[in-house]
């Protein structure tokens, strides 16, 4: 049965944050990449069916107002923090995706028992062991996001025919990253030694074609949570949720249903 999807708009931070809601159940927050999100997609829909799921689009990205203040992602971890405090929803999942689950880890590492699972899904944030995080400045507006998907069939799925609409999201998105994380590029310096107060146990997944975040940094988040599983899904890219929806949503329902 399609989940019912309703969109509305909190005051958080003295600005407009768009928020979407479907489903019933316990409440999982999901945090989106950083070339934004489609909001109706495979994944979520997955979720909804087992959740109450969140999916908020990131102040500066989408629907969402822009703060003139907003320049790192423990900023956005912040306004998150105080989203579920406003809709009363303690002891919430977070799943993060890509830029998403470094906004994921930080919430995570500032409120070290607040959450009941942390799921990891190619979260930036750590600076690779191994390799490095892709700098989307020196591609185009679309080369980047399709980077980020092992089977291109995969990315016309979902993205089909690009619009000009869509390329000038992708040109805000890139925008608001760069404002956000530029220096150091999509990683934090303090975050690994933060991450190890992290009580609420830890799911971290991988498509093992990343090209936008090397496998090692997954390897890095799972080494410094104290109770983290690792794994990866084969044949699959950076974004791996809607590349492979099917196999990521059971990963993450399976553990997230978990006694």
């Amino acid at each position: 049965m399609s989940v019912s999807w309703t969109e509305t708009v909190k005051q958080i931070a003295g600005i407009n944050l768009h928020l979407i809601r479907g489903g019933d159940g316990p409440t999982v927050l999901v945090l989106h990449h950083d070339i934004g999100t489609v909001d109706r997609l495979p994944f979520y829909e997955a979720l909804a069916a087992r959740f109450n799921v969140l999916i908020p689009h990131h102040p500066g990205w989408g629907k969402s107002e822009r703060p003139q203040w907003l320049r790192h992602p423990r900023d956005i971890a912040a306004m998150y923090a105080w989203l579920l405090s406003d809709l009363n929803e303690p002891g919430a999942s977070l799943v993060g995706l890509g830029f998403g689950g470094w906004i994921a880890a930080e919430m995570a590492s500032l409120a070290p028992a607040s959450y009941h699972r942390l799921v990891l899904i190619g979260a930036m944030g750590i600076k690779p062991p191994e390799g490095d995080i892709a700098d989307q400045a020196i591609v185009s507006y679309i080369d980047y996001p399709k980077a980020g998907f092992h089977d291109e069939a995969a990315f016309k799925r979902v993205y089909g025919d690009v619009s000009t609409d869509q390329l000038e999201a992708w040109d805000i998105a890139r925008e608001m990253s760069f404002r956000t994380a530029w220096k150091p590029y999509m990683y934090s310096q303090t975050l690994p030694h933060l991450l190890g107060g992290v009580r609420a146990p830890a799911l971290v997944v991988w498509g093992d074609d990343d090209r936008i975040v090397p496998t090692s940094a997954g390897q890095a988040y799972a080494k410094a949570l104290r109770e983290a599983t690792f794994t990866t899904i084969p044949a699959c890219g950076h974004f791996a949720e809607m590349e492979k929806p099917d196999a990521v949503a059971k990963l993450a329902i399976d553990f997230m249903t978990r006694t």
